[in-house]
């Protein structure tokens, strides 16, 4: 049976933590994040990125600023090749919170998503998803439905980027369970793993795995996570074959 961790992240960082998340991006984050035009969309970008560099690095033992990121074929992030040995990992963010997963060789995706008001939830299941799903939600109680198209989201959003494929998986073209049922792939579900996370009050989230019978690990960041960023691991090579995986 094979393991993967997932971390929850708390993205409502002070001024000074934000100012000690911006430094360990590398360029091409840094330009992305000042694209944004809201001050608080750019925090939450910075402040995820950073995060992600932090579990990133406290996996492979070395500084944050010395993870380098690159992109597969499809876009889909990954660690650059001088790092060794692969792992696998998939970052999401929402509202005020952010969705880390971490599985070694094996491929991951997460989704979170802030639940809000969405009062077309079912025409929009009835356009983009399967039929099977849209009939699912459609059949729940009217106080339900705005939750559970939030899970239905999280749950498909996993399973693509797990893919990694883009919108080469069309959402419409296979089906999951609906909440409140226990969340797994319709059908084509052999090789598969998915389980909700917990994220608070307000937030669905989904962690989906292209493995048998694996054991999801569940981390929350510590509040002072922003704090850890500058510390140096002089002594050890960055490499994810020394990974806590």
């Amino acid at each position: 049976m094979s393991a993967v961790d997932v971390w929850l992240v708390d993205l409502a960082v002070s001024a000074d933590g934000l100012d000690r998340c911006a430094p360990v991006l590398d360029r091409s984050e840094r330009e992305r994040g000042d694209r944004f035009l809201r001050p608080v969309d750019r925090a939450r970008y910075i402040a995820s990125h950073a995060a992600l560099r932090l579990v990133l690095a406290e996996a492979c033992a070395c500084a944050p600023s010395e993870i380098r990121l690159t992109a597969n074929a499809t876009g889909k992030p990954e660690l650059a090749r001088a790092f060794g040995s692969p792992a696998a990992f998939n970052l999401s963010h929402s509202g005020a919170r952010a969705l880390i997963g971490l599985a070694g060789p094996t491929a991951i995706g997460v989704d979170i998503e802030l639940i809000r008001p969405i009062p077309d939830a079912v025409r929009i299941a009835r356009t983009h998803f399967a039929p099977d799903e849209a009939a699912a939600l459609a059949s729940l109680p009217p106080d339900a439905i705005e939750a559970a198209f939030f899970g239905l989201w999280t749950r498909k959003e996993a399973v693509v980027k797990a893919q990694g494929t883009g919108l080469s998986l069309p959402l419409d073209r296979f089906s999951v369970t609906v909440p409140p049922a226990a969340p797994r792939l319709l059908r084509d579900s052999a090789g598969w793993t998915l389980a909700a996370v917990e994220a608070g009050a307000g937030y669905a989230a989904t962690v989906a795995v292209r493995a048998d019978d694996t054991t999801i690990r569940h981390h929350t960041l510590s509040p002072d996570w922003p704090d850890r960023l500058g510390l140096k691991r002089r002594d050890r090579a960055c490499s994810p074959a020394k990974a806590r995986l």
